[in-house]
């Protein structure tokens, strides 16, 4: 599969079959996670994997049912919980390069997020991502240590169905040569 193949391919799945994961493509998952780009290598990942109903059902119901995610959360084989080391910054040569701070930390769990949805994807899996949940109820749950934060939920399984891909940006409408510049400015329009 060529990667624009796989960018282009990968949906939010929010059915899916019962279907069990086996272990060996979870296996590539975490896989695809371990060589995920962080700044200064701090790799601070760390995932939960649930398979058990109770569990999962108890992370569950800290989403509120209008989030699209509550029946996905339950139906999916297995949850994956993405959960980041706090107060490890990115450095380089012993200097703190970002002002973002412990926020960064979202930056290495989205690109590790990103590396496993797309394995997923590429091994026919599913996955979706919600961050729309008590973050601190699912803490507990899982006996979270302090010292980490539960960023991510991510259901993954054998799709039920597969939406349509979904509208985009032109390219032209976010990209900028040379310095930022607004829609009026780029289109020569005075303001």
């Amino acid at each position: 599969m060529e990667i624009l193949d796989v960018l282009k391919g990968r949906r939010s799945i929010r059915n899916f079959r019962p279907d069990s994961v086996p272990d060996s493509l979870l296996a590539v998952l975490f896989e695809a996670v371990r060589w995920a780009p962080s700044g200064g290598n701090i790799q601070p990942w760390e995932i939960v994997v649930i398979r058990d109903e109770g569990r999962k059902k108890a992370v569950r119901d800290t989403l509120g049912e209008n989030n699209p995610a509550w029946r996905a959360v339950l139906e999916a084989p297995v949850l994956l919980v993405l959960c980041g080391r706090m107060g490890v910054p990115a450095e380089y040569k012993g200097k703190v390069e970002t002002k973002f701070g412990d926020a960064w930390l979202l930056f290495h769990l989205g690109a590790a997020a990103q590396n496993l949805c797309l394995a997923a994807h590429a091994l026919g899996l599913g996955t979706l991502m919600t961050g729309f949940f008590d973050h601190d109820r699912v803490r507990d749950i899982l006996e979270v240590p302090q010292g980490y934060e539960v960023v991510l939920l991510v259901p993954v399984g054998y799709p039920a169905k597969v939406p349509r891909p979904p509208v985009r940006r032109a390219v032209e409408d976010f990209v900028h040569f040379e310095r930022f510049r607004d829609k009026a400015e780029a289109s020569g329009s005075q303001n």
